[in-house]
């Protein structure tokens, strides 16, 4: 492996890391403050690439805006999706056991495929990237590397810093991290937990669906898209720490580099690889790289 296509493999890691990193957040917000295994996740992340094959031409055609119009437009619906899913289902989770949220999410996934074979159909789709992001840039030799791949590590940073910015550097963040630690006592002090529970809930599928936007146009966009998502999305909650932003970027990046590395230097071991990691890390710290969030 010479230089050049080290450098690529990097890129890929970081930028695969990165877009992992924006559905485990969300996942384990909801997993970590909220207490709800949520297996429809993965879900969330399929509806935003099929937002963005339906909203882009729609947008396109009747409004004048392309793709980051589209992407507007899905993210304001995302949390309106998201804020009456917890209030009409999920709210009705957190006082039951973690079978019941497993067997009731898992039913939310087949709700959400069925409503998708309904309204979309079976067949494989593609989302063109803006124009001026379809170029690609030299890496020396014969080597390049897309823009819009740049477009979509720089867009995963700036969400991954404003996160951080808001969960340890504001009072919504500390009423959240509060929430978690001991709900009686923040609604005795007045905070309305229910409230807050319902926007940590919406946020986190709205960071699902922008990964699925960023990444339907370098993904196809098909049926069952969501449910790989959701298996190594889990594995980096529990790597990095359940509750943990910090942890679920710095799994994130690892899951990444060890998967896509894998792919190749030994692509017959790479689908246990990440398994390997998981389970030689919680060997080390049975609570995950970082204990609180």
């Amino acid at each position: 492996m010479d230089l050049a296509v080290f450098l690529v493999q990097c890129l890929n890691a970081v930028q695969y890391g990165l877009l992992l990193f924006l559905v485990a957040s969300g996942l384990t917000l909801i997993f970590g403050i909220l207490g709800v295994i949520n297996l429809a996740h993965g879900s969330f992340y399929m509806i935003g690439a099929y937002l963005a094959y339906a909203l882009a031409p729609w947008t396109a055609a009747h409004l004048g805006g392309g793709f980051f119009t589209a992407m507007a437009i899905g993210l304001t619906l995302s949390v309106v999706f998201g804020y009456l899913l917890e209030w009409g289902f999920v709210s009705y989770l957190y006082r039951r056991e973690h079978l019941q949220q497993v067997l009731m999410t898992y039913g939310l996934i087949l709700v959400f495929e069925e409503l998708r074979s309904i309204l979309a159909g079976d067949d494989v789709h593609g989302v063109a990237m803006p124009a001026w992001l379809a170029g690609s840039i030299p890496l020396g030799g014969v080597m390049t590397y897309p823009i819009y791949r740049l477009f979509m590590s720089g867009v995963c940073v700036a969400v991954a810093l404003g996160l951080y910015a808001v969960i340890a550097r504001t009072r919504l963040g500390m009423a959240i991290r509060a929430g978690a630690s001991n709900r009686e006592m923040v609604q005795a002090l007045g905070v309305d937990v229910r409230l807050l529970y319902r926007v940590v809930f919406a946020a986190g599928v709205a960071l699902a669906v922008l990964a699925g936007m960023l990444a339907a146009p370098v993904s196809s966009v098909y049926p069952g898209m969501g449910n790989q998502v959701l298996i190594i999305s889990f594995v980096v909650v529990v790597i990095g720490g359940i509750g943990s932003i910090r942890g679920a970027l710095l799994a994130s990046l690892l899951v990444a580099f060890v998967d896509t590395f894998g792919n190749v230097l030994v692509p017959q071991a790479a689908g246990v690889l990440v398994y390997v990691l998981m389970a030689m890390i919680l060997l080390w710290r049975p609570e995950g790289l970082f204990r609180t969030g």
